[in-house]
Parts: C-alpha cells; sequence; structure tokens
C-alpha cells in the first residue's frame, strides 16, 4: 500500500513581528483571514499536504517563528531541522525589509552542514499605496541571495498558494538533484515511502571538527 505521502518537508517561517507571518499561514492552511491575530509566542505548528507531481504527495510541516527578540533563543532551535523557508517583511515597514538580510545570514550559519531553500515574499501587496519598499528592491535582494521572490496578500489571498507552492517546488527539485537528501538524525525531509519499506535513511557522515555552532 501507498504511504499517504512520499516526503515530509519541515518548513519554517521568519521575519520580523508583525510581518503577517501567522497570517499568511493560516490563509494558505484553513483560507482564512483574520485582521488581527494575536503575536506568536515561541514556534507555532501547522499542516498541509500538496501534490508536487502526479503521485507524489508532500506533507508540508510548518513552523511559525515568534519574530520577536525576546523569543530568538526558542526559535534558533529549530533552524536545524527545516529544509525550507518562506522570508517574510511587510512591504510597508521599511525597517522589516532591511533586517532580512539579517535573517538570511543568521539562519545560513546556524543550520551547517544543512542547508535552507528560502523563497524571499514582499507581504502585504494589499496596501500598495502604503509600500515603502519597491517591488524592484524586492527583486534586487533576492537576487543578491540567490533566492526567489514573489509579493503575497494574505488579505485578498494574492500569490498566497503560489508562495508556499514555489517553496515546496524548489526543496522538491533540490531533492532530486541531490542537492538535499535524507538523512539519518535530521528532520528536514523525511521520506514516507522509505519509512513503508523499512528503508534506512543515509547516515550523515561525522563532520569533522568545527567552530561552528550547529544549534
Amino acid at each position: 500500500m501507498d504511504p499517504q505521502w512520499q516526503y515530509q518537508f519541515r518548513i519554517i517561517l521568519l521575519g520580523d513581528s508583525t510581518v503577517g507571518k501567522s497570517s499568511l499561514l493560516k490563509r494558505y492552511t484553513e483560507d482564512v483571514f483574520i485582521d488581527f491575530i494575536n503575536q506568536t509566542v515561541g514556534v507555532d505548528f501547522y499542516v498541509q499536504f500538496f501534490e508536487v507531481e502526479p503521485g507524489v504527495r508532500i506533507k508540508l510541516q510548518f513552523w511559525d517563528t515568534a519574530g520577536q527578540e525576546r523569543f530568538r533563543s526558542v526559535t534558533r532551535s529549530y533552524y536545524r531541522n527545516s529544509v525550507g523557508g518562506l522570508l517574510l517583511f511587510d512591504m510597508t515597514n521599511r525597517d522589516s525589509f532591511d533586517h532580512v538580510r539579517e535573517w538570511y545570514q543568521e539562519v545560513s550559519e546556524r543550520v551547517q552542514p544543512h542547508r535552507v531553500l528560502f523563497v524571499l515574499a514582499g507581504h502585504k501587496s494589499d496596501l500598495e499605496a502604503e509600500r515603502t519598499v519597491s517591488r524592484k528592491e524586492g527583486e534586487s535582494l533576492a537576487e543578491s541571495l540567490g533566492l526567489p521572490y514573489i509579493e503575497t496578500s494574505a488579505k485578498t489571498n494574492n500569490n498566497v498558494v503560489q508562495a508556499f507552492e514555489l517553496l515546496c517546488r524548489t526543496v522538491y527539485q533540490a531533492l532530486q538533484s541531490g542537492e538535499v537528501a535524507v538523512r539519518e538524525g535530521w528532520d528536514g525531509v523525511k521520506s514516507g515511502a522509505a519509512q513503508a519499506q523499512g528503508l534506512k535513511p543515509r547516515k550523515e557522515a561525522e563532520p569533522a571538527v568545527s567552530s561552528t555552532c550547529s544549534c
């Protein structure tokens, strides 16, 4: 019997507080929009399924992280076991855009020897008249980091599904090419087929001695 899913991807949502991470995730997983959502304390958990190609069903396990600095020690513990990251900024909040590179660098450094594949999303595209970050600036930042870029709105449901599917397909393509792999002791990617058949994931080689933190 085929498993209910062939792969599980653990995805983390990142960005400053109030950029709309929870709103975007609720729109995608529940198709609802709530004007005022309590700020995330620590990490919230969501699940969604997506058929990335005929016969290949992906279980997307989402971790919605708090953007406030006082919760950063909690959210950092989730970085290493994530394979994908949706990195958000609020297009009406210049500071949240200026902090994108800091979020990217912090996660990239802490996930070693693994890698998180990102999509950059400029959120709240419904507030076009209030935007302080142009599309060109968003695209330029994404290009400098080597990331896909998309603009979204949880309120109008603009590009919400597309953003998450773009990230899922990016991870799936990396899995197909061997850029990422199912590895023992790492929860970023799991194989439902391997579990169903009693197969063991690839064992991670012992890393060389390094001063890099992998917490």
